[in-house]
């Protein structure tokens, strides 16, 4: 994540969360990362493609954000799953 700021009549908003990991079930472990901070994200929010070698995944949560501390919760939580490698 940038580390510019956004002010309050910024949210909500759509945004997109992309990351890029190493992991035998990284959507899956995505997922479970964000549920907590969005809850009940339908199936259409992930979008998930593999590298070309297929030694990375990348996978990419269109979500609306309520508020600041909502996104950066969401950011700390990816990050923390094991394989991830990159999260914009």
């Amino acid at each position: 994540m940038t580390s510019e700021s956004h002010h309050a009549e910024d949210y909500p908003h759509l945004h997109h969360v992309k990351v890029i990991g190493q992991h035998a079930d990284l959507l899956g472990a995505v997922r479970r990362a964000v549920e907590p901070h969005a809850h009940h994200l339908p199936d259409s929010a992930f979008a998930m493609r593999s590298s070309s070698q297929g030694h990375y995944c990348a996978v990419t949560i269109s979500l609306e954000i309520q508020h600041e501390a909502q996104l950066l919760a969401i950011y700390t939580a990816v990050k923390a799953v094991d394989g991830v490698i990159l999260c914009l």
